[in-house]
């Protein structure tokens, strides 16, 4: 069974008020089939991780940050520091250690 993964999660530009107001967290995922006892893979990947947000850390408006299985446009998702579409977006494999930031670039008016 593959071991838990600990993450750097970093919430901005708004997106951390969903959050109680808290910008940043580390967490330490349990293994995989732990929470996803069906799970068809063996690592956490994005995908599986907002699904984890969502029911762990998210305190109200799920529909600000989450559309579907992925997050909503006007969030910018950054993979230790770059831009999750050069790592496969959804299906990027999550590593130890990683940081994972979520920055809402949608602003009222």
């Amino acid at each position: 069974m593959a071991a838990s993964v600990k993450l750097h999660l970093q919430f901005g530009g708004g997106a951390e008020l969903l959050f109680d107001k808290i910008k940043k967290r580390e967490i330490e995922l349990p293994a995989l089939k732990k929470y996803f006892p069906d799970c068809q893979h063996d690592k956490w990947n994005i995908r599986d991780l907002l699904v984890w947000i969502k029911d762990n850390l998210l305190r109200e408006r799920p529909e600000l940050f989450l559309q579907g299985d992925s997050v909503r446009p006007g969030i910018l998702v950054l993979i230790n520091d770059a831009d999750w579409e050069l790592y496969g977006e959804l299906d990027y494999e999550l590593q130890d250690n990683d940081t994972i930031m979520f920055i809402s670039t949608l602003h009222g008016g």
